[in-house]
């Protein structure tokens, strides 16, 4: 916080929780669109980029949606969105006098994404971290998410201020992880872990991304990127694995061609399982 701070948290888009004014007041999440109906919300995160945060976001969301549920994906990387193509998604919000709508896919899954208010695609989005914040903001306030189950936020990856902003505004029902199987996983892993609970965040678990390339005439295993030390970080840090996603050429040259919901692989099946269970043993609770 600077030395100028006058707590007006609007002027930075951000929340710093520390406003004298305020004393005593723990929840600063902001309420959706008033017409917006969300029943859970999962932000899927990762400590550091090019692990396939995205891609699990967008499995998830297909999974998710295979099961019934009405699902919606806040795409909060705005500097580097990648949903709508993975989607085949284009073209403009529809907007009213009281607020905008999603786009949704062919599969029905609402989409909210920078590169759907860019005039190109292509075109850079070179914003300070307060005006990124803001349109994060934006994305949860005034955009009207209609009878949504299930609300998949894909997050920049680290704990900058989109991060800070979305577990400051929204009230995240619990994160998912996502890692790849490298050395480095642990410390990944350990950072996510962290802000989780600096911002009292429940996880829901683990997912490896490019865990191994299974052979299509022998079907044997290959550990492209290394052996996996997930199993030995998640028993450190008392967390589920959720999946372990393969290595699949041809998954890549479907999320090129906008046909990610037309992919066929079980990979997070039992993970949108364990997520409904969960779901369902806290409202029995």
């Amino acid at each position: 916080m600077a030395e100028s701070c006058n707590h007006d948290c609007s002027a930075c888009g951000t929340t710093c929780g520390e406003d004298t004014r305020n004393q005593g007041k723990k929840d600063f999440h902001e309420k959706p669109h008033e017409l917006s109906s969300i029943r859970h919300v999962i932000a899927v995160v990762s400590g550091k980029g090019g692990v396939g945060k995205s891609l699990t976001t967008g499995l998830l969301a297909v999974a998710m949606s295979r099961k019934g549920q009405h699902v919606g994906i806040m795409d909060a990387d705005i500097t580097g969105p990648s949903i709508p193509k993975m989607f085949g998604v284009k073209g403009e919000v529809r907007g009213s006098k009281v607020g905008a709508y999603p786009v949704p896919t062919a599969g029905g899954i609402d989409i909210m994404s920078m590169n759907l208010l860019m005039e190109n695609e292509s075109d850079p989005v070179v914003w300070r971290g307060p005006i990124l914040s803001g349109v994060v903001k934006q994305f949860w306030q005034d955009i009207i998410w209609e009878d949504t189950d299930y609300l998949f936020i894909d997050m920049p990856p680290g704990t900058g201020d989109v991060p800070l902003t979305v577990f400051q505004t929204i009230a995240v029902d619990g994160i998912v992880i996502v890692t790849s199987p490298q050395e480095l996983v642990s410390m990944i892993v350990e950072k996510a872990v962290k802000m989780a609970e600096m911002m009292k965040v429940p996880i829901l678990g683990v997912v490896e991304n490019m865990s191994y390339f299974e052979c299509p005439n022998c079907h044997t295993r290959h550990a492209i990127f290394g052996e996996s030390h997930l199993d030995e970080i998640t028993k450190q840090y008392g967390l589920d694995i959720l999946a372990r996603i393969p290595i699949v050429p041809g998954l890549a040259a479907e999320c090129d061609a906008g046909q990610l919901e037309t992919v066929q692989g079980d990979w997070l099946d039992a993970a949108v399982e364990k997520i409904l269970k969960k779901d369902a043993a806290g409202k029995a609770n």
